[in-house]
């Protein structure tokens, strides 16, 4: 077959980009747990030499990781002064935990399926799957960062709003379920907004049930927000006013029975909302960045957590038909999509 070399010259340039960049994220990891964005966008520019004093880091390599940053448009860079520093857009993504832009969780997320590398190979082999539970501690930290700015800059301000009359049931006082909750950012920023509800948070993996009453502790609402270890498809309590499950719905080994069971502890009123990756009903919809990143995850941490548990593997792009109808078989009669952004779709489910 004869070579199109200005295709191969393109295809080669993509790969020289995907190479530097996957070089350059633990650098990004690094610049996180050193503080060294925070350190920059909190005192301004800085030579290496500055930034060494300001952190307590080794000159030497802080001037590599530096050239690196600037080269990837991660820190810009002034020849004139000899200094780096973060634009204000650069600052919003990797130095304020408070902002909607907040990226560095997922770097850590990226650390935690190298890591995991070999035990997915194998499972590529053997069909197993691997519990949420199995992979790399930083995958559990990773993802609560990753997620919590997002849940931040939506979830009480246009997702539950855009439910049927459920903020004001919240405003009111109502009893609540959060499935899947890992570290807790989404029950806690529910408690707070809505301090006359009862929330309770449940997830199978217990350190980071664990690590959610910590959270809560911190935030001062521990006395009305309660976490407890407990499976999707048997989590206690009933008549609840609303449950939730934030992006997990489709990681699950019995996605059905999970649904069946909200069905089963849901007031005949109450509401159920799903937050599922954003995602078309087929592949070649979904042949784009988002879709990139998600079939990674999917390929690394979704797929695998449903099979360890002899689960469907819906996978984190199952689109919104796959997801109706897992929902329906639950018992749900009317479901449909409430709102949704560039990274999520967010469905309502009720009873009838």
């Amino acid at each position: 077959m004869a070579v199109n070399e200005a295709k191969l010259h393109e295809f080669m340039g993509k790969a020289l980009g995907d190479i530097g960049a996957g070089m350059s994220a633990v650098l990004v990891l690094i610049g996180d747990k050193l503080g060294l964005y925070k350190a920059l966008a909190q005192s301004g520019p800085a030579t290496p030499a500055e930034l060494a004093q300001r952190t307590g880091c080794a000159e030497r390599y802080l001037r590599e990781w530096l050239a690196n940053q600037a080269a990837g448009g991660y820190v810009a860079y002034d020849a004139a002064t000899k200094k780096y520093r973060l634009l204000e857009e650069q600052a919003m993504a990797l130095a304020d935990e408070t902002s909607p832009a907040f990226i560095p969780g997922i770097f850590h997320v990226m650390s935690a399926v190298f890591k995991d590398e070999p035990k997915i190979t194998e499972r590529f082999r053997s069909g197993q799957g691997l519990g949420w539970g199995e992979h790399d501690k930083s995958l559990f930290e990773g993802t609560e960062r990753f997620f919590r700015p997002y849940y931040n800059a939506n979830l009480v301000s246009s997702w539950i709003p855009a439910l049927d009359g459920v903020e004001a049931k919240l405003k009111k006082g109502a009893k609540v379920a959060d499935v899947g909750c890992g570290f807790g950012a989404s029950t806690i920023l529910m408690a707070k907004a809505f301090p006359k509800s009862e929330l309770l948070g449940f997830d199978a993996h217990g350190p980071s049930i664990d690590a959610a009453r910590k959270r809560a502790q911190e935030a001062g609402v521990a006395e009305r927000v309660k976490f407890e270890v407990a499976k999707s498809t048997d989590y206690p309590g009933k008549d609840y006013d609303f449950v939730a499950h934030f992006d997990c719905l489709h990681d699950m080994g019995d996605p059905v029975g999970a649904a069946r069971h909200v069905f089963e502890t849901l007031k005949k009123d109450g509401s159920w909302m799903i937050v599922e990756p954003f995602a078309h009903d087929h592949v070649e919809e979904n042949l784009n960045p988002i879709g990139r990143l998600f079939y990674a995850a999917s390929t690394m941490i979704c797929v695998p957590a449903s099979l360890a548990y002899n689960g469907p593997a819906l996978g984190a792009q199952a689109g919104e038909a796959c997801l109706r109808d897992i929902i329906s078989k639950g018992g749900f009669k009317k479901i449909r999509r409430a709102t949704q952004t560039p990274f999520n779709l967010v469905l309502e489910a009720k009873a009838g």
